[in-house]
């Protein structure tokens, strides 16, 4: 994929504190109109590279591009195409959602006062705030002044989104509205960049994703591409376990502890699921049910990870 494809670019970008190396040899590619995850357990980086990509943190080597845009260089004209909501919102707390919003639009020189009321009412609504619109924001709750922060990415058109952990503090309600609000402004064209450990998020709303281990990139490509790197597993259900486990091992398979009437096992390509099959009907073992699985993110994130994966809405 060339340059003029790609959301975001980095080139051999690396950050260290002092000894410490906080990201190293990084090289994204985010293509335009994606919904982009960037996955990895705590400390792997995540945000030390979302800060260099949105210029509040310099790079100690290596390139960045944004919208086919240096950065830093050209952090001025880049930036008022980028809506970020990063290491959580923070607003005026005795001021009402719509005065805050109104506060931080006042504060961007390319927004047009003219339409200053309409463009907040219209974020608002978009975040489902509306209602809330006169209530002060001290009074919101973690998951209210989450979506208050969505709505300041959203008051001006946007070519691309960060947005850090978007759905942190919300209801499973407002969860699925940011799921859909994420549908709705990709379908637009927008390119959204998301960080995030919820497995539920990634998995529904991301068409690729980067994974980040100790502050290397450690896999990269579409939601389907990383699944395929996995192993794929075969799934029986018999009452014959124990000859079941024997024709598992003549093939070279190694069955997982069968649970009930179920064995499972890692299925590698050199053992189709036909050959499988055969060879259980051979030895006269009751098959009830046979399934073969993809290996799912979580799998491909502990295998590259060695670390679990919240999984929990």
């Amino acid at each position: 994929m060339n340059s003029t494809e790609l959301a975001i670019e980095t080139t051999s970008l690396s950050k260290t504190f002092g000894k410490q190396a906080a990201v190293a040899d990084l090289a994204l590619a985010v293509p335009r109109g994606s919904v982009f995850g960037f996955l990895g357990p705590n400390g792997s980086g995540k945000t030390t590279t979302i800060r260099m990509l949105l210029g509040l943190s310099s790079a100690t080597s290596g390139q960045i591009r944004v919208l086919g845009e240096q950065i830093p260089d050209a952090t001025a004209r880049v930036l008022p195409r980028v809506g970020a909501l990063v290491e959580g919102p923070a607003f005026y707390p005795f001021l009402s959602g719509r005065e805050n919003l109104r506060r931080f639009d006042t504060a961007n020189r390319f927004a047009a006062s003219s339409t200053r009321s309409a463009r907040v009412d219209a974020a608002l609504d978009r975040v489902g705030l509306g209602h809330a619109a006169r209530k002060a924001a001290h009074a919101y709750s973690l998951g209210m002044k989450q979506r208050l922060g969505l709505a300041n990415a959203l008051l001006m058109p946007r070519d691309l989104l960060v947005l850090d952990e978007p759905t942190n503090g919300l209801d499973p309600q407002g969860t699925r509205e940011v799921r859909s609000l994420i549908r709705s402004l990709a379908s637009d064209g927008t390119t959204i960049f998301l960080s995030s450990h919820l497995l539920a998020e990634v998995e529904q709303v991301c068409t690729h994703v980067a994974v980040m281990s100790t502050g290397r990139l450690v896999a990269q490509g579409s939601l389907d591409e990383l699944r395929a790197q996995g192993s794929a597993r075969i799934v029986v259900h018999t009452p014959d376990l124990a000859d079941a486990r024997r024709v598992f091992a003549s093939l070279g398979l190694v069955p997982d502890d069968a649970a009930a009437d179920v064995i499972s096992a890692d299925l590698p390509a050199t053992v189709p699921a036909e050959a499988v099959t055969a060879a259980l009907v051979g030895a006269d073992v009751r098959v009830r049910g046979l399934a073969v699985e993809g290996a799912s993110l979580e799998d491909r994130f502990v295998a590259l990870t060695g670390e679990g994966f919240d999984v929990a809405e």
